[in-house]
């Protein structure tokens, strides 16, 4: 039945008219070759590097990675089975979640199908584990732990980005009379800033609030083991849930939680999310684990994005091709307007062959349209040098503001 579809085309129209409509490219990424892939154009075949992977490391291309889902896929098959509750537990997942256990000095680990779901599904049920529970969000926090909260209908108050004196203020005023959740991150990925894990933790420890730390966008690149942030700061034992991805320094797919038995337990026996949906596929798991394990004792990874990232900082700076400052290996190129965004993007990717998703509201607020690049260990020299002369050029094309050296 088509009658609705006037309804529907009518806001795809607006987001196609404000610049934001999204196209998803018909991409296949090229096995030993990362971050290279091949783009599918009418039938025609077209080389693309890509700039804006979340795969940080390339550890989705890594032989290690791979031999161990070839390996599982030959023992086990294709899929798990079914929910963990009934019969999609399998050895693979009991490993992974004892080694993400390990990772974070941790009691104990739970397994879910993406961070998303670790996210949203971990805090609407820890926020209703606590009668007349309060939350404090950071206003820099991710889609999926904004969900999570509002599905679990505790109260909530978001304080002001990595403001200590705003969150106190709340802390103060809650303080004694309702149990606190404190949610935040190591790493935003817009901006690329890095959360304040220490200080957070100091007001936890003085008001009594239980903290909740999205460490998706440090883990596998930060700290000696790859543990992420709050392991490179020395205060990973002082978070009570640190939450995690496999799908983006880890190079497959997942999400999961770390904390106390008792803790994950209580969301393993109690959250929906878990319950009711099919485990991973052991490959996946196998995958990952052989990853984590991996950068748990190389350090080549890690040291080659940071000098990657600083090379492609130093060609941008050299140009005056604008970027938000921050220490993390996410380098947002601010562009501020929604329509142009678009239009590098699909120009670069069109007679460069260089492919940068734009971001634009909701993701970002509006008027502060960038490009998110995010180099890659694989990159060589000469892709770094493509990308900053594309920029370049197009920046005097559309007449955009430049950096002062």
């Amino acid at each position: 039945m088509k009658r609705f579809d006037s309804q529907f085309q009518a806001k795809l129209d607006t987001l196609k008219a404000e610049g934001r409509y999204r196209v998803f490219m018909d991409l296949e990424r090229q096995a030993g070759h990362f971050p290279k892939a091949k783009r599918h154009v009418n039938g025609e075949l077209k080389d693309v590097t890509i700039w804006c992977s979340n795969d940080y490391l390339g550890m989705g291309q890594h032989p290690k990675v791979l031999a161990a889902m070839h390996e599982a896929i030959d023992k086990c098959g294709a899929g798990a089975g079914g929910t963990r509750n009934i019969s999609g537990t399998n050895h693979y997942h009991v490993e992974l979640e004892a080694e993400l256990a390990d990772l974070h000095g941790k009691e104990a680990g739970l397994l879910f199908n993406s961070g998303y779901m670790s996210n949203w599904t971990t805090l609407s049920t820890l926020a209703n584990a606590f009668p007349n529970c309060v939350v404090l969000s950071d206003a820099g926090n991710h889609a999926s732990m904004i969900e999570g909260i509002r599905h679990s209908r505790a109260e909530k108050y978001v304080f002001k980005h990595n403001d200590m004196h705003d969150l106190e203020g709340h802390l103060k005023r809650i303080s004694g009379q309702q149990p606190v959740i404190i949610a935040f991150e190591s790493v935003y990925s817009m901006e690329g800033d890095f959360g304040k894990i220490a200080d957070i933790c100091d007001l936890a420890e003085k008001y009594g609030a239980l903290t909740y730390l999205d460490e998706v966008h440090g883990v596998g690149l930060y700290g000696p083991r790859g543990a992420g942030l709050a392991e490179r700061e020395g205060v990973m034992h002082r978070v009570d849930v640190i939450e995690g991805t496999l799908a983006k320094a880890f190079g497959v797919v997942g999400g999961y939680i770390t904390g106390s038995a008792a803790l994950c337990d209580y969301v393993r026996s109690f959250a929906s999310g878990f319950i009711f949906s099919s485990a991973l596929p052991p490959a996946v798991a196998a995958g990952a684990r052989a990853a984590i394990q991996h950068l748990k004792v190389s350090q080549f990874e890690r040291a080659r994005l940071r000098e990657r990232v600083a090379r492609v900082k130093a060609g941008l700076d050299a140009i005056g091709i604008p970027y938000m400052p921050n220490e993390s290996h996410i380098i947002p190129v601010k562009v501020g307007d929604a329509t142009k965004c678009k239009w590098i993007s699909d120009y670069l990717l069109d007679h460069h062959g260089i492919y940068i998703q734009p971001i634009n509201y909701p993701t970002v607020a509006r008027g502060t349209e960038r490009l998110r690049i995010t180099p890659n260990p694989q990159h060589s020299d000469s892709d770094i040098a493509a990308l900053v002369q594309s920029l370049d050029g197009l920046w005097k094309q559309c007449a955009l503001h430049r950096a002062v050296a």
